[in-house]
């Protein structure tokens, strides 16, 4: 199994260091070819503007697009949950418009209000998972087939559709792993 990381902007580094601790071949995804012989797909954090815009200059929206269309996993984190939005609250920003879902970005508000918690996440009710909450998303409204994976203070922050995953927090930014093996199932049950 190959995951990729898409490294165009944000903490791409992280998922890879991530994905390299539970033992997993990863790499890093700039330009078309490097889609090539990948089984999924992380869309990390970072500033969800600039990400697609630079997807849609290197024509890696429309090459997600389709493998998404035809089962490939991929996994968003922050920007990467806006960017798999096909609506983002007050923005026409350039997105992959997969997931039937709505977001309102910043919704924790600015970067000094960051904040990381214990949070509540379905597929692990035994434990909480830890979340590190950086100028997060929300997700204001869901469509048929989304699973509302977590809530936190009533807002929900992790969906899953299918084979798409998205969280608003950033578990790569800590040592709980849970999220990113639970995504790894996902791929496995391809």
């Amino acid at each position: 199994m190959i995951v990729g990381v898409l490294a165009l902007q944000g903490d791409f580094a992280e998922h890879l260091a991530m994905l390299a601790r539970i033992g997993v071949e990863a790499r890093e995804v700039r330009k078309l070819s490097d889609l090539e012989g990948i089984d999924a797909l992380i869309i990390p954090g970072g500033e969800s503007t600039t990400i697609g815009k630079l997807m849609a200059r290197y024509e890696l929206d429309k090459a997600i697009r389709a493998r998404a269309q035809h089962g490939m996993p991929i996994y968003g984190t922050c920007a990467g949950l806006i960017l798999l939005a096909n609506e983002i609250e007050g923005s026409q920003q350039p997105r992959l418009g997969l997931m039937d879902i709505a977001v309102v970005r910043n919704a924790f508000g600015r970067q000094i209000e960051s904040f990381e918690a214990d949070i509540p996440f379905k597929p692990t009710p035994e434990h909480p998972v830890r979340g590190v909450f950086i100028r997060a998303p929300i997700v204001s409204k869901v469509g048929k087939g989304v699973e509302i994976l977590s809530e936190f203070d009533g807002k929900i922050v992790a969906v899953q559709q299918g084979n798409l995953l998205a969280t608003a927090f950033h578990p790569e930014l800590t040592d709980d792993e849970r999220v990113h093996r639970y995504f790894l199932g996902i791929i496995k049950a391809q």
